[in-house]
């Protein structure tokens, strides 16, 4: 939680943001829909990522709406209609924020030069953000492009600087004193709350990109986008087993196991980070070599191919590390 104090000073009008006619902000640019943004927003705050919050109305945000109908007993269209901004508006939490940047915010270590080869990588000592925009926009569970069109002046930020950025500090940072320092730290840099419900199962559906969790009364939970393998490294269909969480991992690198690897590619450890290949968190599955983790590219989810692991967003894998324990089911379907 230190490290939140480290980069903002609240603003004073923090949670007062200023709204048009239809009670969505104000403060868009040209081709960000407010009332989709806002819908993002209070999706993701309820337990269904919308992907990229960005303001548009793309694949993911249909399916964590037609997600959020289904556990509120609505008609699962994915159309924001009046019943379904009635039931979001449950999540009374502003949809933009204003926050103030800190001069400590600006003195940050970031890893600026990542090498796009990963046996590159391994010659670093930590694999993190590259920049404050980058570190900024995880944070918000957006992108760098959105941040930027949000606050032009991030191209060259500076100390007192006010930001707009998507409402989603979480109300309760009292993380389990049992879990390490270290990802406390993580889970509050990434706004994850404490409150997280517990999964009784998860269910990752190949042709639909997501994975979705469900409590002992088989009620549907949360969902998230997700990377679910490739032609060549489909995703292993199936009921599987959560085996254990590795918080901050570091990566081994082994080329025997990827067909797509160099021929002089040597076996390799890459340091932990959140630009790590497997990002902030591997969640081990009873298969082997096989798991759930995070992403350092998380505008890529679902719109790319992985080696057969479930990829998700750093903030979103975190939030689902937090729901699972060992031994909870998996279950893989096409």
């Amino acid at each position: 939680m230190a490290s939140v104090g480290l980069i903002f000073a609240a603003s004073a009008q923090a949670s007062t943001p200023a709204r048009d006619q239809t009670g969505a902000p104000a403060h868009f640019p040209a081709g960000i829909d407010p009332a989709i943004f806002q819908a993002q927003v209070q999706l993701d705050r309820a337990g269904f990522a919308p992907g990229i919050i960005d303001g548009r109305k793309g694949r993911f945000f249909v399916m964590a709406l037609k997600g959020f109908q289904e556990a509120r007993g609505l008609e699962q269209s994915g159309v924001l209609d009046a019943a379904s901004r009635k039931a979001l508006a449950g999540e009374r939490a502003p949809t933009l924020i204003r926050m103030v940047l800190k001069a400590e915010a600006l003195e940050a270590s970031f890893t600026p030069d990542i090498p796009s080869r990963i046996v590159d990588q391994a010659t670093l000592p930590f694999l993190g953000y590259r920049n404050l925009v980058e570190k900024l926009s995880e944070r918000f569970h957006t992108s760098s492009d959105i941040l930027i069109r949000l606050n032009p002046g991030l191209k060259a930020p500076r100390a007192g600087m006010e930001l707009l950025l998507p409402g989603l500090l979480p109300s309760d940072r009292t993380y389990e004193p049992g879990l390490p320092a270290r990802w406390r730290d993580v889970l509050a840099d990434l706004n994850i709350s404490a409150s997280q419900p517990r999964a009784a199962k998860i269910v990752v559906s190949n042709s639909q990109s997501v994975l979705r969790v469900y409590d002992a009364q088989d009620r549907l939970i949360a969902q998230f986008p997700a990377t679910t393998g490739s032609d060549h490294d489909p995703l292993p269909l199936g009921k599987w087993m959560i085996r254990t969480i590795a918080f901050m991992p570091t990566y081994h690198y082994n080329p025997d196991l990827f067909w797509d690897a160099d021929s002089s590619d040597q076996k390799a450890q890459l340091s932990e980070g959140p630009n790590n290949p497997v990002g902030v968190v591997w969640i081990d599955l009873n298969k082997p070599h096989y798991g759930i983790h995070g992403t350092p590219e998380p505008t890529l989810i679902g719109r790319s191919q992985s080696h057969g692991c479930i990829r998700l967003s750093n903030w979103d894998a975190a939030r689902l590390a937090q729901m699972l324990r060992a031994d909870t089911p998996a279950e893989f379907v096409a």
